[in-house]
């Protein structure tokens, strides 16, 4: 079995061997892993994956020395290869629940511990972070453009199996109703679905009464489990519609079916032919028979379906949320933010690369509204126990303002807010210390935490952007950080 412990690049163990060589591998180190701006304009991401990092700090220290010779060969690494066949991580890892609404710069996961052990871990953890958040992000936006059912099939366009099973997961947890992938469902405890393939419909021969024949043995092969006729193989209003009717009803299946009926459209104007096949399934009676519609679909055409009041029950989506297709690419980065105590970071040329530094812990603020009930209003992320991280864990009132207009402020008054930490420890001294969730747990997490964000923040298209502010202890250690940089390069010269 591949152990991703190791689906890593080599740079991390080459500066394993300076941190090793020059006795740093020892110091505690901080790294957070963040992102710094949403894909398609999107207001926030849904985090996905944690889980999964958890087991791959597992991994570590599973390998024996010859595996490591494979690509540090040579005398000089000998004593390092014997170092790392042993080193596991002993460190304290801090992480979001998976499902839960993340913004940029928030830390998702915060890792503690000896330098070389935390270091080690930023190419794993990165690419599963990376992808199921991908997919999860994509898979909420696709299901908030709807309030019907969207299920997920995109294992055959995934790219590879792994990416199929867990990116079916992080479709689930954010927003997905169900999965085809018989993997997942069965590794998570939570069930697949499935229809049938046009191969099916012509495997019983390429003509109408073939089409009969098809849906009349599905039928007979699958009773008292829920029925879905693929219709449009040959004609969907000319032949199909007719012969799932007629299948239906020579097998009494109607609308006193317990387990549920429909149809699936899979090509052409899927508007238009849902309407008809509405009209046509009404006037026969079938009036419970649900319209099942995919066709390389995704929010956007969602979204427009519902605008001309297409008469579809539910979606079939695929390569739009299993590759995550428009935004492909997570940028979920891994930075450190301290050493031994000392508060880092990186500057670059890049205005939107500059990080916070330090040890962080990030609040997330609930206010009670007569109407609406409890709101989020607010996340703040401080150091841990500066100031204002002590007011908010005493439930004082305090202001908060935004980083980049400090006139912009917010006062939360005591009593008025409710405070959560977003951040939870997961691993402590190496041992995991996190309770498990189911994923149908998780996907209710997700479900509960958007419901609690307002309408306009969780639209598609130019989404009202939530407060997301740093505390004043933060913000004046990463400036006073960079004057100090500012002022050390402008003075600098290598004469």
């Amino acid at each position: 079995m591949l152990n991703n412990a190791y689906c890593s690049d080599k740079y991390q163990y080459t500066m394993g061997k300076s941190f090793y060589d020059n006795g740093m591998k020892d110091q505690t180190a901080i790294f957070n892993l963040f992102y710094r701006k949403a894909p398609e304009n999107n207001n926030w991401a849904v985090v996905s994956g944690v889980d999964e990092v958890l087991e791959m700090i597992a991994n570590l220290g599973n390998m024996d020395p010859g595996f490591f010779e494979k690509f540090l060969p040579g005398e000089e690494y000998a004593e390092f290869r014997g170092y790392l066949s042993s080193m596991r991580f002993t460190g304290n890892v801090y992480a979001m629940r998976e499902g839960e609404i993340v913004f940029p710069n928030q830390p998702i996961i915060i890792v503690e511990g000896p330098l070389i052990e935390a270091q080690v871990l930023e190419t794993p953890m990165l690419c599963i972070m990376n992808h199921q958040m991908a997919v999860a992000t994509k898979a909420s936006r696709v299901c908030r453009a709807t309030d019907r059912p969207v299920s997920e099939f995109g294992s055959r366009r995934a790219h590879g199996p792994w990416a199929a099973t867990y990116g079916a997961k992080a479709a689930i947890i954010a927003g997905c109703k169900s999965t085809s992938n018989i993997l997942t469902g069965a590794m998570f405890d939570y069930g697949s679905t499935g229809t049938m393939a046009h191969s099916y419909v012509t495997s019983f021969g390429c003509s109408v009464e073939g089409e009969h024949k098809a849906f009349d043995t599905y039928i007979k092969t699958h009773k008292n489990e829920p029925l879905i006729l693929l219709i449009d193989t040959y004609d969907t209003l000319r032949c199909g519609i007719l012969n799932a009717m007629r299948a239906y009803r020579e097998n009494g299946i109607g609308d006193g079916y317990a387990a549920g009926y429909g149809i699936r459209l899979d090509s052409g104007d899927l508007a238009y032919l849902s309407a008809e096949c509405r009209r046509i399934l009404d006037e026969n009676g079938f009036k419970d028979c649900k319209i099942f519609a995919t066709n390389s679909l995704d929010e956007y055409l969602i979204t427009d379906l519902e605008r001309q009041g297409a008469c579809i029950d539910s979606y079939g989506v695929g390569d739009a949320i299993a590759t995550s297709k428009a935004a492909p690419c997570f940028g979920n980065v891994y930075k450190l933010v301290q050493i031994d105590g000392q508060a880092v970071l990186k500057r670059s040329e890049d205005k939107i690369k500059l990080i916070n530094p330090g040890f962080q812990i990030t609040y997330r603020l609930t206010k009670t509204d007569p109407a609406k009930g409890e709101i989020y209003k607010a996340d703040v992320t401080c150091l841990r126990g500066d100031s204002l991280s002590m007011q908010i864990e005493a439930g004082e009132q305090f202001t908060i303002c935004d980083e980049y207009d400090r006139y912009k402020s917010k006062t939360f008054n005591a009593g008025e807010y409710v405070a959560k930490a977003l951040q939870q420890k997961v691993i402590e001294n190496g041992v995991r210390c996190a309770p498990v969730h189911t994923l149908a747990e998780k996907k209710a997490y997700y479900d509960n935490t958007l419901m609690h964000f307002s309408p306009s923040e969780r639209r598609l298209i130019n989404p009202h952007y939530y407060k997301v502010d740093i505390s004043d202890d933060l913000y004046n250690l990463k400036m006073t950080i960079i004057d100090r940089l500012v002022n050390e390069i402008n003075s600098f010269s290598n004469l």
